[in-house]
């Protein structure tokens, strides 16, 4: 996700669950952090039409190098079949699939990045989603961000989350009716789907056939969460009609102002998978549920004097063991 990843890398950097964090357990100086963090990502990091290949590690099983630089350099998934490890912060997976980068409903963006990786059961609720978006919505079909490298695990920007193949980012920017040059995926920008001043959607640019995108995200069995901007969740509270039970996977979070962020439960029988727990069932309409993000303190936070300093990134040591596996199998054939 362009703007829940340095939110999460905030928390995380902290020592802080932020899969699970209820928002209004944060302390005042790890608000500010979170909400500073996801200010990069507000400008739509693009890409490179020509990128280089990351440089060989000069001792790559020295303990203390970052796991985010050997995943990173895993360039295609391990094989076997796919199997999810740890945590959606904290994991890696085996036998991912790749999402093809053009279909009839669909577009990959970002392709420089190389994150377009997720479970099956991920690249195949992606494809349905894409086709009712079209069926539903009337959109040509869905730009999707991204999923998450070839073997999951901690990426070098960007996310704290997205490691097992379970989290997915979607573009509130409707497909274009073409197939996007090289240069545009890299480089073009989503929609900005708020108001300036934060407290609801710009009625320009989202309109009802966001809202049935978005419903038919969410009334996908397997998906578990899907985070979006308090603004848009305050939108779908006014507009969504007919049965509403769909609402309360719909969570708000920091960012997700041009994309909305797919979260599925573990997959049956992933005994290795280490999902959230279930969240209420309650629609999360009330004003009470919605005040604490428009509130002065979160719409605009002071930042602290002196900003602590961020953690040492994680290590391949701290993650689950089985992960060291994933990063040794050989490459699935392409």
């Amino acid at each position: 996700m362009q703007a829940e990843g340095p939110i999460l890398n905030a928390g995380a950097a902290l020592g802080y669950n932020t899969t699970s964090m209820s928002p209004r357990r944060l302390t005042p100086l790890l608000l500010v952090m979170m909400v500073l963090a996801a200010g990069p990502a507000l400008a739509q990091d693009k890409g490179s039409v020509n990128p280089k290949p990351l440089p060989p590690l000069a001792n790559p099983n020295d303990p203390k190098v970052a796991a985010k630089e050997l995943f990173a350099r895993k360039l295609l998934p391990s094989t076997g079949p796919a199997h999810v490890i740890g945590s959606y912060t904290k994991g890696c997976i085996g036998g991912a699939e790749q999402m093809p980068l053009n279909g009839g409903n669909w577009q990959v963006m970002r392709l420089s990045r190389n994150r377009n990786y997720g479970h099956p059961a991920m690249i195949a609720l992606i494809k349905r989603l894409a086709a009712n978006a079209h069926k539903d919505a009337g959109w040509p079909g869905i730009l999707v961000g991204d999923i998450a490298q070839p073997r999951g695990g901690p990426a070098l920007s960007g996310h704290a989350s997205h490691q097992i193949g379970l989290d997915a980012d979607i573009w509130l920017t409707p497909m274009p009716d073409r197939r996007l040059s090289r240069e545009e995926r890299e480089e073009m920008s989503a929609v900005m789907m708020v108001r300036e001043d934060r407290l609801d959607i710009d009625p320009k640019v989202f309109t009802p056939s966001h809202v049935l995108v978005l419903r038919d995200a969410a009334q996908e069995p397997a998906v578990q969460r899907i985070f979006v901007n308090a603004a848009i969740k305050k939108a779908l509270c006014r507009e969504a009609k007919g049965d509403r039970a769909w609402l309360s996977k719909i969570r708000p979070w920091w960012g997700h102002d041009y994309h909305f962020h797919i979260r599925m439960r573990c997959p049956p029988g992933a005994g290795e998978c280490e999902g959230q727990p279930s969240q209420s069932e309650d629609e999360g309409c009330k004003a009470s549920d919605l005040a604490y993000w428009f509130s002065d303190g979160v719409l605009h936070p002071k930042p602290p004097e002196v900003p602590p300093k961020p953690k040492p990134p994680m290590t391949l040591a701290q993650m689950p063991a089985a992960c060291k596996a994933v990063l040794r199998a050989g490459d699935a054939k392409r």
